[in-house]
């Protein structure tokens, strides 16, 4: 009798699923069959039918795109200063300061509410969504319960994962907090102008505009006032600046991952470039030396292991950290990367696309990023200047044309 009413139950589930979700002549019967198994795992989470059926509405096959973003993530891939280069400009500072002028009230609050420096969470926003600038792309957005159900079945190393961010979504969905055609994210689930995951938004969503609703994908003060709140819970000192450029030493670079007080590390040899001491000496940092044993250090206080409670890469918090000082007026780097003979810094990137400007070859926008455009424009300059055609940016070429 056991057996049988055990059978019968599952009957009835699988039924009940296929009846929701008849298979579509042209989907792909392998990502259907996907679907309708994992409602049961779902309904355990207290997710609805209704809810269910909304989320995955004319969904019929994986989402390539996924799978291939999947395969690609610049902060573990990219050279340090290629990385950095790209997000800590001319182009992402001007902008970070305009927007300190346009929500300067909402970031005052936030500020004063969670003890999060302002300057930090305008460098979060553009890191994450170029200042919300990426949600207005609809090629850079996917849906949501699609994009993670296609990591759940064709991705291995991230099945787990996307499972536990799916039965997040559709609770998101299930609160209300945005409709099932609104719930839009990155390739791997994060969400909104500051990119929050599923799981991270039911910890910390927060509702700063007050209209009773948590939207981190249409409410700026939401979104900010959301990453604020992640940060404060995490342990964000208060006052306390990420870290400090460095000069190593002869034979510094053997400290790195090492973590003493910033006294001791100044004992040693370690100083920072402007000649300045270290503030609150009995302080500790680690070293970090991203640009390998020829490159600035930097000592890494509480605050930018904070930030790495956001993304676990050391390129991504050193990102948001020097941006947030530019955008803040306390300056950049003072030291060079160890960049390989020839290219360009990130000044003569942003030197380089304004020339080509100025004649007339480029037409793009000036933000120190070359892709298609500014390859079209160095190639076209390299072919009449008799130089070797390969559309790279370089020294070489940047010469020849203050020449």
């Amino acid at each position: 009798m056991i057996k049988h009413h055990a059978w019968t139950t599952r009957a009835a589930a699988l039924f009940l699923t296929v009846a929701l979700f008849p298979l579509d002549a042209y989907a792909d019967a392998g990502f259907q069959k996907w679907i309708r198994g994992f409602y049961a795992t779902a309904a355990k989470s207290g997710i609805t039918e209704q809810t269910y059926n909304a989320a995955f509405k004319g969904v019929t096959t994986p989402d390539a795109e996924v799978l291939r973003k999947a395969n690609y993530q610049p902060e573990f891939k990219s050279q340090v200063w290629d990385y950095l280069d790209s997000r800590v400009n001319p182009y992402t500072v001007k902008i970070g300061r305009e927007m300190l002028a346009r929500h300067g009230r909402t970031l005052a609050a936030i500020e004063r509410h969670f003890g999060v420096d302002k300057h930090i969470l305008l460098a979060i926003w553009s890191m994450e969504s170029n200042y919300g600038a990426v949600l207005e792309k609809d090629d850079r957005l996917h849906h949501v319960p699609t994009a993670l159900a296609t990591l759940a079945y064709g991705d291995p190393k991230r099945a787990k994962y996307a499972r536990t961010q799916l039965i997040a979504a559709l609770k998101i969905l299930q609160n209300g907090d945005v409709s099932a055609k609104g719930l839009t994210g990155s390739w791997a689930g994060a969400m909104g102008h500051t990119q929050f995951i599923p799981s991270s938004y039911l910890l910390y969503a927060f509702d700063a505009d007050g209209n009773g609703h948590k939207d981190i994908w249409s409410s700026i003060p939401d979104a900010l006032a959301t990453s604020a709140n992640l940060l404060a819970k995490n342990g964000w000192q208060t006052g306390k600046t990420w870290g400090f450029e460095a000069v190593v030493p002869a034979g510094g670079s053997k400290y790195a991952g090492k973590t003493m007080t910033l006294a001791e590390w100044q004992k040693l040899g370690f100083k920072r470039p402007n000649g300045k001491g270290f503030q609150r000496p009995n302080e500790r940092a680690e070293l970090k030396m991203m640009g390998g044993p020829n490159g600035p250090g930097f000592l890494m206080t509480k605050n930018f292991f904070v930030v790495k409670r956001y993304n676990a890469a050391d390129t991504y918090a050193l990102g948001v950290g020097l941006l947030a000082d530019e955008i803040a007026g306390y300056g950049g780097m003072m030291q060079s990367w160890p960049r390989p003979n020839g290219t360009l810094d990130i000044k003569q990137k942003f030197e380089l696309q304004q020339r080509m400007s100025a004649l007339g070859y480029y037409k793009g926008e000036i933000d120190g990023n070359f892709g298609s455009g500014s390859k079209s424009a160095i190639q076209a300059i390299q072919q009449r200047l008799g130089m070797p055609v390969d559309g790279n940016p370089s020294v070489d070429l940047l010469n020849a044309l203050r020449n």
